[in-house]
């Protein structure tokens, strides 16, 4: 049997010819055309009045935590569980992430912990939609109004989800996505931000551009007042990702479908705890996890070789974030030290088909009655 990957981008002939065209023609005058077109396209789904595409999330996080005024020495409230690029660009500042527990039923970020964690210092909380999972927003936001924080949501992994009707990253203050060729679309890599308030907007448009200001009255050609960034995309990325934009609603359908054959196939088997979705939520199901819960007490690794023997890719859910060496650790966030060892993402690619779903899921049952 073929290697099952974990993930692939779904490439069809409209990617390959909006790339050659841009390989082609998008150039000079042109070199700016696609990533115009992707931003608006991009921002007609989502839901936002103004997108900015760079070259990762993760820049996109810098530019927002700047733009939103974070400082050094600032607090900014982050989940435990989530993947290192969601708090890094808050130390590039200097700032310091502040890592709180999550909910055991969505794994995102939970509400009465960031009201706990607020401290004088505190001037931002990051949320993440993690796994295409969706954090508790009408609770957040209103957490954050209460104290006068800032909120930046992060839906790298949420893209196509949905909260109350509203697409997740268009209801905070700023919203960031990723465009990794692991993720529901790609540019091959990339990342894209969006808020609905002009003055962020502003500042994140000078800030990636070298800090280049086209309303300074002494605006002349290389002159700055003050430095930048550089988090651009390129116009071939974003060639691919306006190809890719235009088929979100097929590609987040894929998912679902791929997350609800592992649902039936895994239906009945206790101990196991699949993604939810709740009454109030869309879940794009970007990567099927489960956690395996105490009554299983399953050895990762073993599983992790077993796949792996089968031909079958696999990964783990992502690590408690203050474990890291580089952080002290916070072991009172029980819910996320033991989801972090416990849990497992699943192939989740487009091309996949019912029968290798099967196949993964006998492999999985055969593994936890014989461990």
């Amino acid at each position: 049997m073929d290697k099952i990957q974990i993930t692939q981008p779904s490439i069809t002939q409209l990617e390959i010819d909006y790339v050659n065209d841009a390989v082609t023609n998008g150039w000079g005058a042109k070199c700016y055309d696609y990533i115009y077109k992707f931003q608006d396209a991009f921002s007609n789904y989502i839901g936002s009045d103004y997108c900015l595409a760079t070259s990762s999330c993760t820049g996109a996080i810098h530019l927002g935590l700047m733009a939103l005024g974070i400082k050094e020495g600032d607090e900014v409230i982050v989940p435990e569980s989530t993947w290192i690029a969601s708090v890094e660009p808050v130390m590039y500042i200097g700032a310091k992430p502040v890592f709180v527990d999550v909910l055991k039923d969505t794994w995102c970020i939970d509400p009465k912990k960031i009201e706990e964690a607020i401290t004088p210092k505190t001037k931002a909380i990051i949320v993440v939609h993690l796994y295409g999972n969706v954090c508790e927003m009408d609770e957040i936001m209103g957490i954050a109004k209460r104290h006068d924080l800032k909120v930046l949501e992060d839906s790298a992994e949420g893209l196509g989800s949905e909260y109350r009707g509203k697409k997740c990253g268009a209801i905070g203050d700023c919203g960031v996505f990723s465009f990794h060729g692991t993720k529901t679309m790609t540019t091959g890599e990339g990342g894209m931000l969006v808020t609905n308030n002009k003055e962020i907007y502003e500042k994140v448009s000078v800030l990636n551009d070298h800090g280049r200001n086209p309303k300074d009255p002494e605006n002349k050609t290389f002159w700055m007042r003050d430095y930048g960034y550089k988090y651009k995309m390129a116009n071939i990325n974003a060639a691919l990702g306006l190809a890719q934009i235009s088929r979100m609603d097929e590609l987040v359908e894929k998912k679902r479908l791929i997350f609800n054959w592992y649902k039936e196939e895994l239906s009945g088997n206790e101990g196991i705890q699949l993604n939810e979705e709740q009454e109030y939520a869309f879940n794009s199901y970007w990567m099927p996890t489960i956690v395996f819960l105490k009554p299983l007490n399953i050895n990762r690794e073993l599983l992790f070789s077993k796949f792996q023997s089968e031909n079958i890719d696999s990964r783990p859910f992502f690590l408690p974030l203050s474990s890291l060496p580089m952080f002290d650790s916070v072991k009172e966030n029980k819910i996320s030290y033991q989801i972090g060892y416990n849990g497992i993402n699943l192939p989740s690619h487009h091309a996949l088909k019912k029968s290798e779903i099967a196949a993964i899921c006998d492999v999985l049952r055969k593994f936890i009655l014989t461990n």
